[in-house]
């Protein structure tokens, strides 16, 4: 339980609730695109979600959801990027988190292609928020670079986390950690609402 407790807290410090609140303070090039996810508890959320319900999931979810999730969110980012107009991308990336989060909390087993479909989903709505981020001066590819990275790696922490299912009490830890980020993928959707209304 204290490590589910760790959890929710350095997920709630993290800043940022809505998609893009406090974003872009990284600058242009592959610093801002590396510190964008991390700077916002939405981004950060689902990325470490991905990892966890892939090791849940065991192989080959394992590896195949983690690498869904930036192969199609740079597909996003690049259309974010030309300018494709899409309806409620913040929503539907706040409600990552909620969803992601309540599969992890209850450990859901769809089918391998349903996982893939909701991972590259999610992904699509969160590359299409990047991609609209990124700043105009600078290396668009190397801001991009600069995301990926930080998804990748947001994902292996998700994974290693992971790591505690082979203990008895762990899957209550990882599980924990589900609702935690289903919590604040509810917090940044309720930030949302809030600037919208």
């Amino acid at each position: 339980m204290r490590r589910t407790l760790l959890l929710a807290l350095l997920l709630a410090a993290a800043s940022g609730a809505s998609a893009h609140v406090g974003h872009g303070s990284g600058g242009s090039g592959f610093p801002g695109g590396f510190l964008h996810p991390i700077t916002g508890i939405d981004h950060l959320a689902a990325m470490v979600a991905v990892g966890l319900w892939g090791a849940q999931l065991r192989a080959p979810a394992l590896w195949l959801l983690p690498v869904a999730f930036p192969m199609i969110m740079a597909l996003g980012a690049f259309l974010g990027l030309l300018g494709m107009p899409l309806p409620a991308v913040e929503a539907g990336v706040a409600l990552s988190g909620v969803v992601l989060g309540a599969c992890v909390a209850l450990a859901l087993r769809p089918p391998l292609w349903l996982a893939l479909g909701i991972v590259a989903v999610f992904g699509f709505l969160h590359g299409h928020a990047h991609g609209t981020a990124i700043p105009l001066e600078g290396s668009p590819l190397s801001f991009g670079a600069g995301f990926v990275a930080a998804t990748g790696l947001l994902h292996l922490a998700g994974i290693l986390i992971g790591l505690l299912l082979r203990w008895p009490r762990g899957a209550l830890v990882v599980r924990g950690g589900g609702v935690a980020i289903a919590l604040a993928g509810a917090w940044a959707f309720a930030a949302w609402l809030m600037d919208t209304i």
